[in-house]
């Protein structure tokens, strides 16, 4: 079965590819972003160095870290490796100021009423803060999520295995359906992306949804 002269078999292996590439980034860079951005705004002086160079990541255009990568990590041109790292750099540049936004948006009284309680610092930030930024945290992470999934695509011109061989391979060919195919797979998995986001921060939110109720 094919599907605008592209295999259903080859569409489902690099939709597959894609979201391994796209979604393990934005869980690694998630995970190193809450630390970094915790320790911004808890260190005043922290703040606009963390932030300023955490930020200019995201400026490196994604082509030259595809290639400046291998020989950074002692990897080949083609390792997904180097795709992951590069994503993840760019997933922790979107989100360290936005784990830092979120995490400031708690209330002074709500972290003085958890301290009084007998919260330790690390506990008060895992049962208190985090779950009242996560609004802030969802949105950043959209945004995040929808950036992987497009950058990802470039790698095709490095040979990575993903939806964006489809846009070279169109091409190449000068054939307009592997390219809509790749478009529609990307559109696809952003909206993917930010429907399973979206669904996690109304689990991790039951009290807005009572709120709305």
């Amino acid at each position: 079965m094919t599907i605008l002269d592209v295999p259903a078999s080859e569409i489902v292996a690099l939709t597959l590819d894609h979201v391994y590439l796209a979604g393990l980034p934005l869980v690694i860079g998630l995970l190193l972003a809450i630390p970094l951005g915790w320790m911004a705004l808890r260190r005043a002086w922290l703040y606009a160095p963390v932030i300023a160079s955490t930020g200019l990541l995201y400026t490196i255009p994604s082509l030259a870290l595809f290639i400046l990568l291998p020989g950074v990590l002692g990897t080949q041109i083609l390792d997904p490796l180097n795709v992951v790292v590069a994503m993840t750099l760019y997933t922790i540049a979107l989100l360290t100021r936005t784990v830092a936004d979120g995490l400031s948006s708690v209330p002074e009284a709500t972290r003085q009423a958890a301290t009084a309680m007998g919260f330790s610092t690390v506990r008060r930030l895992f049962q208190v803060e985090l779950p009242l930024a996560v609004p802030v945290i969802a949105a950043g992470l959209r945004v995040a999520a929808v950036s992987n999934v497009s950058i990802v695509s470039v790698a095709a011109l490095v040979g990575v295995q993903q939806l964006g061989i489809l846009f070279t391979d169109g091409f190449n060919r000068n054939a307009i359906g592997p390219i809509v195919v790749g478009v529609v797979g990307c559109l696809f998995l952003a909206l993917l992306f930010d429907a399973i986001i979206l669904g996690i921060a109304r689990l991790l939110t039951p009290w807005q949804r009572a709120v709305a109720s």
